[in-house]
């Protein structure tokens, strides 16, 4: 006789060994986005209103994708995936953008030329978080039943 999968188990595995280093990452970054905007806001906002607002907005996405990497529901699964995604295509587009139009962002972001401030975590971190969700997914109670 199986057993019905239920969240915790996928999720328990999900938030250990590597899983806690990424999301120790998650969490650090986040803690770095969150004080470069604080700053950048605080000190210069005027000057640069689209970049600050941006280092301001991937703080905000890396504070809620550590908070879901460390939750242990479906629901908190997709957020993660939702975060993360977001992440990768912020990263991207900031990223090239301020390559091919370095006047749009003569103050840097988190995410400028594809996160070299950060020596390229924002842009490795997102495809790493892809691949260890999906390697651990969730399982949903609705699964289990079928």
């Amino acid at each position: 006789m199986t057993e019905s999968p239920t969240e915790k188990p996928a999720a328990a595995e999900r938030v250990s060994g590597i899983g806690r280093l990424l999301i120790a990452v998650y969490g650090v970054l986040a803690l770095a986005a969150t004080g470069r905007s604080f700053v950048q806001i605080a000190r210069a906002f005027d000057e640069a209103p689209l970049a600050y607002s941006l280092s301001a907005l991937a703080a905000v996405v890396y504070i809620v994708a550590t908070v879901a990497l460390m939750r242990r529901s479906i629901r908190w699964y997709r957020i993660a995936w939702i975060t993360i995604s977001f992440e990768l295509l912020g990263v991207l587009v900031v990223g090239t953008l301020s390559l091919v139009d370095p006047a749009l962002f003569e103050h840097a972001t988190v995410w400028s030329i594809y996160g070299s401030g950060y020596l390229f975590i924002p842009l490795v971190l997102p495809l790493l978080g892809m691949w260890w969700l999906a390697r651990h997914r969730v399982a949903s109670v609705s699964e289990g039943r079928a």
